[in-house]
Order: C-alpha cells, then structure tokens, then sequence
C-alpha cells in the first residue's frame, strides 16, 4: 500500500500532457457546441473553430492511443477494489471511443451537408461522405447522441476523481499532475511518540529581608 508521505508512481510526461490538453478541448468543445445551437450573428466563426478543435481532438485522440500502447501505465492504487478498476477500464475504453467516434461523425456530419469544411488559418479539409439530405439527419442525431455520451463519461470521470481526491485522499489525481504533493506521514499507531521535555522556569531568589538587631542603629 502506498505510504502517505511518498507520492505514487505517475504517468509519462507525454501522457500527462495529451491529458490535460484534451481536457481544456473537451471543455471547449462543449461550451462550442452550446453556443452553435443558441448563436445567430457569429455562427459561421463558431462553427470554424468548432471544427477546429474537433480535428485537434481526433488527432489528439489517435497520439494518445498510441501512446498509452507504447508506454506503460503506472500500476493501480492498492486502494482501488477490483470492481472499481474494472468499471475504470470500461469507462477509459468508452472515452477512447468517444474521442474518435464524435469528432468522425461530425466530420462526416459536414461532409454531408455539402458545405465546404474550413478550419482556422483557412485550411480545407477533404469531405468523406456524399452529400445527402437523409444522411446529414442521420449524422446529425448520431452526433448529437454521441456529444451526450461524451458529456456523461467527463462528467462520471470527474465526480470519480473528486471523491478520490477529497473523500478517499488516496493520491489517485497526483499520478496525472506535473509535481506530486507529498504529504507529512503519521507515526506508526504500535510506536508511542517520545516524551516531550518541559523545561522548569529558573528559580527565583527570595528577597532577602533584614531583621534589625538590638545593637543596630535606628
């Protein structure tokens, strides 16, 4: 079990890296796709870098796979039950999935619809579907049945994290962050703490008080 004051072994820097840049394009992306639905005056800009950063997110995605296939993950938390860890692989498979699987669809979403798909900086990209009115409603809910999923799996996955972080405090989050908290460890409960030395305060001398004698002067 991993001990409180040593951080447990992290992913590798690159991992962490796509991780987190996913991340921020994930969250992105969904105020993106909120805002396509509600806009009027911007919606060709925001359907640009909609499609900007659902191409980032793809290519992103297929790295991150290939990644995680060359290098190892650090081993799970002895904190982690097995039913947990296999809910845990199920859910980062779906993820995987999804981060292919909607940026495809909405790809071929564009395709469909027959206007040409432009990115930021002017860049065109080729279309991989016929354009077809049926298709383009086919696609369409495809990709908006997908965009729900995505939002369920983030959403399950960071109210998973949280509780690591905050009830369980199993350093589960230090093995994707860039520098790990290392925590003060606890002395072990069959080990009594040393006696603490009190110190006395110094002695104080009485006042001496002379008692005047017969012989003394007044």
């Amino acid at each position: 079990m991993n001990s409180p004051a040593t951080p447990p072994a992290r992913f590798g820097i690159t991992a962490r890296i796509l991780h987190w840049t996913m991340a921020v394009l994930i969250v992105g992306m969904i105020f993106l796709g909120a805002a396509l639905v509600g806009s009027l005056g911007h919606y060709h800009s925001i359907l640009i870098l909609h499609q900007t950063v659902g191409v980032a997110i793809l290519v992103l995605a297929l790295i991150r796979i290939a990644n995680r296939l060359r290098d190892t993950p650090p081993r799970q938390l002895d904190s982690i039950a097995r039913p947990e860890r296999i809910i845990a692989a199920a859910s980062e498979y779906s993820m995987y999935a999804l981060f292919i699987a909607q940026p495809v669809a909405g790809w071929a979403l564009a395709s469909a619809s027959g206007t040409p798909i432009r990115l930021i900086g002017g860049i065109r990209i080729p279309a991989i579907t016929p354009t077809d009115a049926h298709l383009y409603y086919a696609l369409r809910n495809l990709h908006t049945v997908l965009a729900v999923g995505l939002l369920v799996a983030f959403t399950a996955h960071m109210c998973a994290i949280l509780a690591h972080t905050l009830i369980l405090r199993d350093q589960l989050l230090d093995r994707m962050l860039f520098s790990a908290r290392r925590r003060r460890a606890a002395p072990p409960a069959d080990e009594p703490e040393p006696p603490q030395l009190v110190s006395s305060p110094p002695a104080v001398a009485a006042p001496r008080i002379d008692t005047p004698g017969p012989d003394s002067p007044p």
